[in-house]
């Protein structure tokens, strides 16, 4: 946006003379504000089903990509990433999936529910394993030192 001012002379050709200026005090405000909420929001984008996981002592895996999860939740729904699909459509998708992420060994993640019958994890596991997967394991949080 420039401003025109009125004539500084008597001269006809320097009768206005553009003057720009930008203020970015607003700008930069709203950079501020956003990088606070995605600076809060970020973690809760990570959570995915709500499970109640159990716990061991087991050392925690490097990754270099995000893996495929697997979750059953308390009432034995079974959800792929974070949407729930049926027991039957586990296997076509996952094949899915890990061709369209270029098909190497791809490493999947089973969650299951603390409260979750153990027949219930199985199962999905051994779907799994019977659909020609090979990288399969179990997720756990890490065993809290209990005061006794």
């Amino acid at each position: 946006m420039a401003i025109l001012l009125p004539p500084s002379g008597e001269s006809g050709e320097d009768r206005y003379q553009p003057l720009a200026e930008i203020n970015v005090t607003p700008m930069v405000d709203v950079m501020l504000v956003l990088l606070i909420i995605f600076m809060v929001s970020a973690p809760l984008l990570t959570v995915g089903v709500p499970l109640d996981l159990p716990q061991t002592q087991a050392k925690t895996l490097d990754l270099d990509k995000e893996p495929l999860t697997v979750s059953v939740n308390g009432k034995g729904q079974v959800y792929l990433q974070n949407t729930e699909i049926g027991l039957e459509e586990l296997v076509p998708k996952l094949k899915a999936v890990t061709e369209a992420r270029g098909g190497a060994e791809e490493r999947i993640f089973v969650r299951g529910d603390r409260q979750v019958d153990y027949g219930s994890v199985m199962k999905v596991m051994g779907r799994i394993s019977a659909a020609g997967f090979r990288r399969v394991a179990l997720v756990t949080e890490t065993e809290q030192a209990s005061a006794r």
